[in-house]
């Protein structure tokens, strides 16, 4: 008989298989007020007398980049006050023959938005970021802009000044969170920029999943691989790297470039991420910092926040770095010319979202760069 206790026992299963045919947003009480970012960064090791991690050279054979070149500005959005950070880069510089990037040659300028000081995670990502944008176009000028603290609201702040500043071609955002329910309105943040500016962002440190500002359909989100080289330095093998972020965004919709592109499984959300780097710290990039006491200051960093940056060094080297480009160019007969497809490698046990395959995958996006012209 079906009684009054079989019919809520019945009602209470439904509601349960509902739930976990149709979850709700994982982050549908989560608000803009409450976003905190974070520098996805990994260090391989506490710190060393000489560098230990990939140069520049090593980097640019990979992915046949140019040994010099750049053009106009590149501004890195980081969080906090660095005061070591353009001595560091001199350090840097000389230490791989780069040319010398200083606030006294107009080659560097820090705009800090507040006067706290650095954590020494935020510092290591400044360094990175800076550092390694400097050794993929040398040529270019960098713009640092600190926001005040590693809210969003200082982040907005700090993004509304690296996008009026003349000569910006490419802003780099190393730091992300998890997405919120009105990210899509502060999407004219990066959509009514200067055309010529592209906004590259880290897509991510934990594996499958979404972050902002990755999310934005008007940012290149950029996802991580691991690279394998032999003795003398040439590339065996690039796979996808375990960390990198990646998936379907809960709040976007898909962009024109993805929809032409025909994305599988996409169901009409945005996909990240765009493009990949190396991002893996067991081939993480040789970092001077010299902020931390008691240790040496060369690091090896990896991390989905070293390709950001690099990836803007690529927009000034070619001038010609977006998502349009890029998906038109991966759609081409010539795709191969453009970049390298990763094949391998997974960021999870989710199935089909969480492995790279030929073409676009939601852990490596089209794959990693070939060249600067797009």
């Amino acid at each position: 008989m079906f009684t009054t206790k079989n019919h809520w026992q019945f009602l209470g299963l439904l509601t349960m298989v509902a739930g976990l045919l149709f979850p709700p947003p994982a982050q549908a009480a989560y608000h803009f007020a409450n976003f905190q970012g974070k520098p996805p960064i990994h260090q391989l090791d506490e710190g060393g007398a000489k560098p230990l991690g990939l140069s520049p050279d090593q980097i640019k054979k990979v992915y046949n980049l140019p040994a010099t070149g750049g053009q106009g500005v590149i501004a890195i959005i980081t969080a906090y006050d660095d005061q070591k950070i353009e001595n560091d880069l001199n350090v840097f510089s000389k230490k791989f023959g780069l040319p010398e990037c200083s606030s006294k040659n107009g080659c560097f300028k820090k705009h800090a938005l507040g006067t706290a000081k650095a954590p020494s995670n935020w510092s290591l990502e400044t360094s990175l970021d800076v550092e390694w944008a400097h050794a993929i176009a040398p040529n270019a000028k960098i713009i640092l802009v600190s926001a005040k603290t590693p809210s969003g609201a200082n982040f907005l702040k700090a993004i509304d000044y690296a996008r009026k500043q003349p000569g910006v071609v490419a802003i780099s955002m190393s730091w992300g969170g998890a997405e919120f329910s009105e990210e899509t309105t502060l999407d004219d943040y990066f959509k009514k920029a200067d055309a010529k500016i592209t906004f590259f962002a880290s897509s991510g440190d934990s594996g499958n999943g979404v972050n902002w500002p990755a999310a934005s359909p008007y940012v290149v989100a950029v996802g991580g691989t691991s690279l394998s080289l032999n003795s003398s330095g040439t590339l065996q093998t690039e796979s996808a790297w375990s960390g990198s972020g990646g998936g379907i965004s809960a709040y976007e919709s898909e962009p024109d470039c993805q929809r032409n592109y025909s994305l599988s499984k996409a169901s009409n959300q945005r996909a990240v991420p765009d493009v990949a780097y190396d991002a893996d710290p067991k081939s993480g990039f040789s970092v001077y910092y010299s902020g931390l006491k008691n240790k040496g200051p060369w690091f090896v960093l990896g991390g989905t926040s070293a390709g950001a940056p690099q990836w803007a060094a690529i927009k000034s080297l070619g001038l010609s770095a977006d998502n349009a480009k890029f998906y038109a160019d991966k759609a081409s007969s010539q795709n191969s010319k453009y970049f390298r497809d990763i094949k391998s490698g997974n960021n999870g046990d989710c199935g089909y979202y969480c492995e790279a395959r030929k073409h676009y995958d939601y852990v490596t996006g089209l794959g990693s760069p070939l060249t600067v012209n797009f």
